[in-house]
């Protein structure tokens, strides 16, 4: 993937449009809990404002109804934006019309304008041409940083770089460069790990990984469908049986290709979910460590046992490339964390050993975060939805519309 990026044009004294994902959450206050995302965004706003640009950026909160609902306002984020940046941030209280285009017509190099929430406008979801135009007449080139909904084609990604030249932020280079050359040429052994809690979240996932991988590591919730599948007794743990079939056909594809497929051999169970009744939890629950064919009706598995991790740990020494999404349990409760936490101080032993190793998917980074091992990772991608179809092998319009080199 050759994409132009902000490096390969000029900006100074040129209005830029920018498109970034600042989808983040608010308390009841209003008060923005993770700022990650604008964080992440910093290299390439800094870059463009010291290059003599002027910033028009635009982004979405939530999935507001027409009724522009003000908890999703952008206003929120002015304040935060300013300090980050260490400048004034200008704010339009819409995104197209005519303030928008006063606002943006007076920036001048070094000035930033934040466009109201963009899908307060249904255009935006439907990339209506005339919408998209609009947006595009604001600057003189737009840069997408917005990986997070590179794999929807909105008006604000895939249409503005129709009318005006569209480059790749190094937030979207990133994620390009990381997991489309990963992919791509991946050095070898390659070692996925699936996880999570639903094999129909990942189905596209796993089948993509089968015809790239090595060894696929399947643990989580998902792992159940798989043991289900192959005729073990799962107890009340959780299940999709009209996905049994396709776990079958997907242990059948992984063994006609010599992809070595990693399922539990031991896991935690409980004899009931943590999660649903904290102070029942604590003072009715228990937890064993079973094989897994030896999983009881009254029982659920909640995490991989010993054994597993072990198993883990050794398919993951000597990789070379690593991909990881979703959890390997029920991470959020200590008792049911420690399978994750062993995969994760597996893929950064290895990454230290010289591995490429990259982490997506929402709850993989809450768990990865919960590690406290985030930064012994090669690429955290920030893409929940973006990530699993760009690793599904999708084309992804916001990707494809940025310019070629």
């Amino acid at each position: 993937m050759n994409k132009k990026t902000i490096k390969d044009i000029d900006v100074k004294g040129k209005k830029v449009f920018v498109r970034v994902d600042y989808n983040v959450p608010f308390d009841a206050e209003m008060n923005i809990t993770n700022d990650t995302r604008m964080v992440r965004t910093l290299p390439t706003l800094n870059y463009l404002l010291d290059g003599g640009a002027a910033l028009i950026i635009a982004c979405h909160i939530g999935r507001p109804t027409e009724a522009r609902e003000e908890k999703f306002s952008t206003k929120h984020l002015v304040k935060h934006l300013a300090e980050l940046l260490g400048r004034e941030v200008k704010w339009a209280s819409d995104c197209v019309g005519p303030e928008a285009e006063k606002l943006a017509a007076a920036l001048k190099p070094g000035e930033v304008l934040l466009l109201e929430n963009l899908r307060y406008h249904k255009e935006e979801k439907k990339n209506d041409p005339a919408f998209a135009k609009q947006l595009a007449s604001l600057a003189d080139v737009a840069v997408d940083d917005a990986f997070g909904v590179a794999h929807r084609a909105h008006a604000s990604n895939a249409g503005v770089p129709k009318y005006i030249e569209t480059v790749a932020g190094f937030l979207m280079e990133k994620e390009i460069n990381y997991i489309g050359k990963t992919l791509e040429t991946p050095q070898r052994p390659f070692v996925a790990i699936i996880g999570g809690a639903k094999v129909s979240d990942k189905i596209g996932v796993i089948s993509n990984m089968i015809e790239k991988v090595d060894t696929i590591i399947i643990g989580g919730g998902m792992a159940h469908t798989f043991d289900a599948a192959k005729g073990l007794p799962i107890g009340d743990s959780l299940c999709e049986p009209d996905k049994m079939d396709l776990a079958r056909d997907l242990l059948k594809k992984a063994e006609a290709k010599g992809v070595k497929v990693v399922l539990p051999l031991d896991v935690a169970a409980a004899n009931m979910f943590p999660l649903a009744d904290e102070a029942k939890w604590k003072a009715e629950g228990k937890v064993k460590i079973v094989d897994v064919d030896k999983v009881e009706n009254g029982w659920q598995a909640l995490d991989s046992g010993p054994k597993t991790s072990e198993e883990y740990v050794n398919a993951l020494k000597g990789a070379k490339t690593i991909i990881w999404n979703g959890p390997m349990g029920v991470f959020e409760c200590d008792e049911f964390a420690k399978g994750t936490l062993a995969v994760a101080k597996a893929v950064a032993d290895a990454t230290e050993a010289g591995a490429t190793s990259i982490v997506g998917g929402g709850d993989s980074i809450a768990a990865l975060k919960k590690t406290g091992l985030t930064d012994k990772i090669s690429h955290v991608s920030t893409g929940g939805g973006a990530t699993l179809e760009f690793l599904e092998g999708k084309e992804m319009p916001g990707i494809a519309a940025i310019a070629d080199k």
